[in-house]
């Protein structure tokens, strides 16, 4: 079977995933009464006029398939409810605090995989050496922090008693001149958005303020993720093959790069996606911690204030983030393993 096959095939299986999901989530719906439910997707549920109309519009006294067909059709025409938290549809308020939770994945995302993966590799090659011990120490530290803690200790310690890196997305006197008509906002992105209008004083004054929230979303994937390709490394180097590289006269770089680490990228590959996809609970502490507007935070407030539909909303969104994710995981692994793609 070819990748582009195997591409297709796994594309094919995201219908019935996300089907699936869709109907947990509609299940969920089913234990509040035709009237709570109504008033789901009207601003003023007060207005007994409006729910009346809602109720009869989708069929909320109808038995519950006909009901999941017209929840669905509202569903993938972008109608997940009315969020009474920012007082917005669900839809509107995703897109709202969406990018700002980009911003914050942009730049953890490149981190996660770069330095878990040096650092697995460095401490596998220099097995039980000085640099081993310290790289196991953090990983030690680092997994075990939670990311509360670690978030409070990063803003005490570096904005509380340092002043140098702020929390929130920007200064007063740059968010300011972002929300001025003089600022074109293209992506919502700070530091993208101030590349592209040309202002570079915006674009490291939304660095300096991602440095900490960043840091904090990278500490306990990097530690996880390092702990496995070192211990995959670990594996690939004590291969037959490997050894039979070295015998041919293979300089120790290219049996690492070229052999072992090809092989022991597989299992953390499959491993960093799931902790990517997992990223979302870190979000949501790392943005309730730092006063970042992100998607996160949103559905903390929303949880906070009974806000229904922002809360299904969120977990409508995070499902197919999660499944996107593990199909690029998916991809690939089969990319790296060409094996995977003839099961």
């Amino acid at each position: 079977m070819g990748l582009v096959t195997y591409v297709v095939r796994r594309l094919l299986l995201l219908v019935p995933t996300m089907f699936g999901v869709t109907l947990l989530i509609f299940g969920l719906i089913q234990f509040f009464s035709p009237v709570e439910r109504a008033s789901l997707y009207v601003k003023d549920p007060r207005q007994m006029s409006s729910i009346e109309s809602i109720i009869e519009k989708y069929h909320l006294n109808d038995p519950p398939y006909i009901q999941y067909i017209y929840w669905l059709n509202e569903v993938l025409h972008g109608n997940l409810g009315w969020s009474k938290s920012v007082n917005m549809p669900v839809a509107q308020a995703i897109c709202e605090f969406l990018p700002a939770t980009v911003e914050l994945v942009i730049y953890s995302v490149p981190i996660i995989f770069v330095v878990g993966i040096w650092l697995g590799k460095i401490s596998a090659v220099h097995k039980d050496t000085a640099i081993d011990h310290i790289v196991r120490a953090f990983a030690i530290i680092g997994w075990s922090l939670p990311t509360f803690w670690s978030a409070i200790i990063l803003l005490a310690v570096f904005y509380g008693h340092l002043k140098i890196f702020p929390p929130e997305r920007l200064s007063t006197e740059a968010s300011l001149y972002v929300n001025s008509p003089s600022f074109i906002r293209y992506t919502r992105i700070n530091t993208i958005d101030a590349l592209l209008n040309g202002e570079l004083w915006i674009f490291f004054d939304a660095l300096r303020h991602l440095v900490l929230p960043v840091l904090n979303l990278t500490i306990v994937i990097v530690a996880i993720l390092m702990r496995v390709v070192r211990s995959s490394m670990l594996e690939a180097l004590s291969k037959t093959y490997v050894i039979a590289a070295r015998a041919k006269g293979l300089s120790e770089k290219e049996v690492i790069n070229k052999h072992a680490m090809r092989n022991a990228m597989i299992p953390a590959v499959t491993l960093a996606g799931a902790l990517v996809a997992g990223m979302l609970t870190g979000l949501v502490i790392t943005e309730t911690v730092f006063n970042i507007p992100g998607i996160g935070r949103w559905a903390v407030n929303a949880a906070i204030q009974l806000d229904i539909p922002a809360v299904l909303g969120f977990a409508l969104f995070a499902s197919l983030v999660y499944v996107i994710t593990n199909l690029v995981v998916d991809i690939l692994y089969a990319y790296i393993d060409p094996r995977i793609r003839l099961r």
